[in-house]
């Protein structure tokens, strides 16, 4: 019986994903944050005629300021599973931008795996965030990465990265029965999903269906036996299929990154 708490609820992806978690059964407990009681309405029309159940909780993860405010909230939860798809949106300039994707959702994943009874963070981040070159990148592909990291995406590139490598080393350190895993999308798009995706050790750039990275965040936190980081862009591959097969060969695009730096830069 998951219990799950969905960080960021009133999001576009958030909102696909409500249904499609509460769709898998009456066992499955959705907790979806949001931070204006008036989305609501929005929240609990997402769960009609699903069996699974959703409880609101309104608080702003710009006001979460420490771990131990993040573990109460968690704990208020019951949370198993921890999901963030929440950010900033380029809303409320850079302080913002760091004190939501980096700050808030690093308080988060400290809580998360400092509490016993949480076995699971799944992050959405974005394919470009990376100190390395992926091996399976071309120089050009990689050259293109760099130009938008240290350019226009410069802060939330680093807001981003600094959330996926404290999950990455927290849950390292928390060691087996944790799964600390990063879901990494291209472009974003409203696109009537298609079903279909490369998942894994993709393209550099790419586009992809919100709805579609709901779909493989489901499946992720239903089948994925252990945490990786995992780059998304729309493809020609089933999304069961897809998990599947990153699942069993224990694709993690982690590769090409300094884990040993990770790890003691987040001791």
């Amino acid at each position: 019986m998951p219990r799950i708490l969905l960080l960021g609820g009133a999001g576009k992806i958030a909102l696909h994903l409500t249904p499609l978690l509460l769709a898998r059964g009456t066992s499955y407990q959705l907790t979806s944050l949001i931070r204006n009681p008036a989305q609501t309405e929005t929240i609990m029309a997402a769960t009609k005629g699903q069996p699974g159940t959703c409880n609101v909780l309104v608080r702003s993860l710009e006001d979460v300021t420490s771990e131990e405010q993040a573990k109460a909230i968690i704990e208020e939860a019951g949370a198993e599973w921890v999901v963030w798809s929440a950010g900033a949106g380029g809303k409320g300039g850079v302080s913002r931008t760091y004190a939501i994707d980096r700050d808030a959702c690093n308080h988060f994943i400290r809580a998360s795996t400092s509490l016993p009874h949480v076995n699971t963070f799944l992050l959405i981040s974005y394919i470009g965030s990376r100190r390395g070159q992926a091996p399976w990148w071309t120089e050009s592909e990689w050259a293109s990465a760099r130009s938008s990291n240290e350019g226009g995406m410069k802060d939330y590139h680093a807001a981003k990265l600094a959330a996926d490598e404290c999950l990455t080393a927290k849950a390292r350190k928390r060691g087996s029965g944790f799964r600390g895993i990063v879901l990494r999308p291209g472009t974003l798009t409203d696109e009537v999903e298609e079903g279909k995706v490369a998942l894994g050790k993709t393209k550099a750039s790419g586009s992809v269906s919100r709805r579609d990275v709901a779909r493989v965040t489901v499946d992720l936190l239903e089948n994925a036996q252990t945490g990786a980081w995992l780059d998304l862009l729309q493809g020609d591959e089933e999304v069961g299929d897809a998990v599947k097969r990153v699942v069993q060969e224990s694709v993690d695009c982690l590769e090409g990154e300094d884990i040993e730096a990770i790890a003691q830069r987040w001791a």
